[in-house]
């Protein structure tokens, strides 16, 4: 199993959701989170004032699939959250060990 962290830019979530359920993806965790890169935060302009905003406000998708799915998920992210801007995010794809469902005890494949 594998799972792919990704941070997006948030008007992409429902997106990027609606693809993943397309393809089979059964279950994924959203978290709205707040960070930056390269480009560290931006400036605005709030009634006439300038203002710094180090961190920007994201989303990101923690998704568990076997690992025969993980590069159509990871590719459907890719094409769907790019904007071709600064600030599009990230992908991480990480092994996992293993995976229980905690009201049955299933375990691996079954507790996806």
């Amino acid at each position: 199993m594998k799972k792919i962290e990704a941070i997006i830019k948030p008007f992409k979530l429902d997106e990027v959701k609606d693809a993943l359920n397309d393809i089979g993806v059964s279950g994924m965790t959203i978290s709205e989170v707040k960070g930056f890169g390269r480009q560290r935060g931006h400036k605005e302009i709030y009634r006439g004032a300038e203002y710094q905003v180090d961190f920007v406000p994201k989303i990101k998708l923690d998704i568990v699939v076997e690992v025969s799915m993980a590069t159509q998920v990871v590719s459907i992210i890719s094409k769907l959250a790019n904007t071709g801007k600064i600030g599009d995010g990230k992908i991480f794809v990480l092994p996992v060990e293993k995976a229980i469902r905690i009201r049955t005890g299933e375990s691996g494949r079954d507790a996806l």
